[in-house]
């Protein structure tokens, strides 16, 4: 076997050994042609035809890489990592044609026993760079620097376009979705491309939920909004202080106008912000119940122990209001509860309720029993999904089913084949290998998903849908049902995941509570958010306020994070209290825990575990204490939040949005407004016993102490008493009473 991808898998931050790069020569420029190969392989040329002539370059054998793995390691890459030791790799670099001249090329293996084999025949056409008019570029403004706009031009396609934008002495810019690692983003390079970095996005500066949107706040304050799904970079006065370089994937003939849009706005953050959510989709409210505890573990995966797990919280007095139920299905159709039984629908025609027995001796004995419990102890309940339909191991009974009935019925995303024609795509990310993928973005490909999960709202009474891993869409080879290509479609897949199920909902007479981790550009419209996966240590304790906080600037209303991370070695108590005590003042507050094979000791993030583990007999009370306070503000968070999706102001608001002018806002940058009236420094470092707050202009009342202080300058609080971080008032309110008796409890 030997193997050649020109465009490779897909992953956006690493080349895979079998493909082209770049994938658009550049003339002058190195060019790279790899391949993979079956063992026994031992040389590999590549046949270059160009201007009549044919010449062999030998490659070189190289480590094997693919989706970014070389060993194993990463999220669920072992499988990979195995195929990777077993097939070679080989590549060559070489200088790029000319600009316009196309190359054609194949690869000749030869075996150590004899024979030879070879792929078919490649062509590729060389592009520069090249000055273009400022008419190649719609923008609604008249900020793009003067020439400064270029084209990646082939000849025949426009690949690219990069324009410049002015930076003034000053200017703050910061936003482009969901960003783990700064506030103010100037003086850096990032990227908008939906991407699941397991755990660190901070350190790799990846993120799930992107968007090519940014506020530039000081001096007149404006934004802007690249127009697009397809992926963009920034260079944000790296290169050049003064200048902010956007580079955008296109596809347009040679000589176009009109080959990317700008949105430029003027104004405060608030400004901004309604400007852009006004166009692209804006928040829709949801019930006040999201905004009380959230709990859950992988490890819940019987009825048992989710009762169990309830009545804990209720023995310890800790109030929940949502319980998250991730591994509840059969982990192969993820539509029944595992043990479940019932009969095969072969033509694929959703289930009813009456359609399962579930056995007394099975993992969930009495689903709608269950629910219809939770919800008289008042908590809200909702089941864990993935968008893909696993084919490891080889599917059977319902599953394969479905599967037949997907590809017979056209609702599944397609790639192209290497023969060109094109065939059900298979996922190409870490989780469930080759696993087929439903086109959500198609309003029948939808229907036929979801209505497959309606007895699970209508009958059994389920409340939401954790949307997990929006992420699997890789490679611009995909192609969407109505005919985009994946450097169209594959940004867009998250937002019309969560949708989909929104749309079932509240066809079920339901809000439309859906919690996801990935997004781009209109995910603000489409339910609650969570940070995504991350360990339990202080430095994720940080990423994750400044994402929340980089969400909200880009209309994200509903956020969370798991308290104090989810993996790895469970949290120290002083971690564990002071991440809950910053989610009391977070808009969804809940904590989670991963996956660990049931070892003892548990690695459950519950507030008796800590407390076990740790030996730390403060945890308890202290956490119960939070949780009985974040219940009292439920009110004030509500109304807040009503006020956050018909105003443009969010939710939990960084300082530099409510006070632009000020220039100290950005030496805090993980201070935020929760709501107009409450403004909350988390205490972000271990051992801490005072902590410096800045507190903007205006009359201040801390909301433990009662003391009032005039803002304008930094304060310095006392943080020794772990479960009580920086919180102050605004006089005005705090006089009014209401947030007096929250907090006097």
């Amino acid at each position: 076997m030997i193997r050649h991808r020109p465009s490779g898998s897909g992953h956006p931050y690493s080349d895979d050994t079998e493909q082209r790069s770049p994938v658009v020569p550049v003339a002058g420029e190195p060019l790279r042609l790899g391949v993979r190969t079956s063992p026994g392989v031992t040389r590999v040329d590549v046949e270059i035809y160009r201007d009549g002539q044919t010449r062999t370059v030998p490659l070189e054998p190289v480590a094997r890489s693919s989706r970014g793995q070389a060993a194993d390691g990463g999220h669920l890459a072992s499988a990979a990592a195995r195929d990777a030791r077993r097939a070679g790799g080989w590549e060559t670099r070489i200088p790029a044609p000319p600009a316009g001249a196309v190359m054609s090329y194949r690869f000749v293996g030869r075996r150590e026993q004899g024979g030879v084999e070879h792929t078919r025949w490649f062509s590729c056409r060389s592009a520069q760079w090249r000055a273009a008019g400022e008419a190649a570029v719609n923008v609604d403004g008249g900020k793009v620097v003067g020439g400064s706009v270029e084209v990646l031009d082939d000849g025949e396609r426009l690949h690219r376009v990069r324009f410049a934008l002015p930076l003034a002495p000053g200017e703050h810019v910061t936003g482009f979705g969901e960003r783990f690692d700064a506030s103010d983003h100037r003086g850096s390079r990032l990227d908008s491309v939906v991407f699941e970095q397991y755990k660190s996005q901070g350190a790799h500066r990846r993120t799930y939920l992107p968007m090519p949107f940014a506020h530039v706040i000081g001096g007149a304050g404006w934004g802007f909004h690249v127009r697009t799904s397809r992926r963009v970079w920034f260079d944000i006065g790296a290169t050049d202080d003064d200048l902010l370089v956007v580079e955008a994937e296109v596809d347009a003939p040679t000589g176009a106008d009109g080959v990317l849009d700008l949105a430029l706005y003027s104004g405060r953050p608030q400004e901004v912000l309604e400007a852009f959510v006004s166009e692209t989709g804006r928040p829709v409210e949801l019930p006040d119940w999201v905004f009380r505890l959230w709990a859950s573990g992988n490890e819940w995966n019987t009825q048992a122990e989710v009762e169990r797990q309830m009545r804990l919280h209720r023995e310890h007095d800790i109030p929940v209001g949502n319980v998250v139920i991730e591994a509840w299905s059969d982990e192969s159709t993820f539509t029944a509860f595992r043990d479940a039984e019932y009969d095969v629908h072969d033509d694929a025609r959703p289930h009813r309720l009456a359609d399962f027995t579930f056995p007394e001796t099975g993992a969930w004995p009495d689903p709608k029993g269950m629910v219809d419990a939770l919800h008289h102890d008042d908590v809200r309940v909702h089941l864990w999904q993935i968008p893909l339909m696993k084919m490891r191991p080889h599917p059977s009974g319902q599953a394969a089913a479905d599967a037949r009935a997907a590809i017979a019925e056209g609702v599944l995303l397609r790639e192209e084949a290497p023969d060109g024609t094109l065939r059900p795509y298979r996922n190409r990310g870490w989780w469930f290998p080759l696993a087929l993928m439903p086109d959500l973005a198609d309003d029948r490909a939808a229907r036929w998903w979801t209505e497959k999960r309606r007895y699970l709202v209508e009958e059994i009474g389920i409340d939401g849908f954790k949307t997990d891993g929006g992420e699997h869409a890789w490679g611009r080879d995909v192609v969407a049902l109505d005919g985009s290509r994946g450097d169209v479609a594959n940004n867009r897949f998250p937002v019309a995941y969560a949708a989909a199920y929104g749309r079932l909902l509240e066809s079920a007479g339901k809000a439309p509570v859906t919690f996801s981790r990935a997004g781009f550009t209109g995910s603000p419209a489409h339910g609650a958010f969570w940070a995504g996966d991350e360990n339990s240590t202080w430095e994720a304790f940080r990423w994750s306020m400044f994402a929340g906080l980089s969400a909200a600037s880009c209309g994200i209303v509903y956020w969370g994070w798991d308290i104090a991370g989810f993996s790895g070695p469970i949290p120290d108590a002083e971690l564990y209290v002071r991440a809950t005590a910053a989610s009391v003042f977070v808009p969804i507050m809940q904590y989670h825990s991963e996956f660990n094979h049931h070892r003892t000791p548990s690695n459950d993030r519950t507030p008796w575990n800590i407390a076990e583990r740790t030996g730390d007999a403060e945890v308890l009370p202290q956490v119960r204490e939070l949780v009985h306070l974040r219940e009292r503000l439920v009110p004030y968070i509500a109304a807040a939040a009503r006020e956050a999706v018909g105003s443009s102001r969010p939710l939990m608001r960084p300082l530099s949005f409510e006070h632009p002018d000020d220039p100290a806002v950005w030496e805090h940058p993980l201070q935020w407004y929760f709501g107009d009236d409450l403004l909350v420094a988390p205490v972000l470092e271990p051992g801490a016993t005072s902590t410096d707050v800045y507190l903007p202009a205006g009359a201040w009342v801390d909301v433990w102490t009662g003391e009032e202080v005039v803002g304008g300058v930094v304060d310095t609080v006392d943080v020794s008493n772990r479960a009580r971080i920086p919180v102050f008032a605004r006089a005005a309110a705090w006089r009014d009473g209401g947030l007096q008796t929250v907090f006097a409890g």
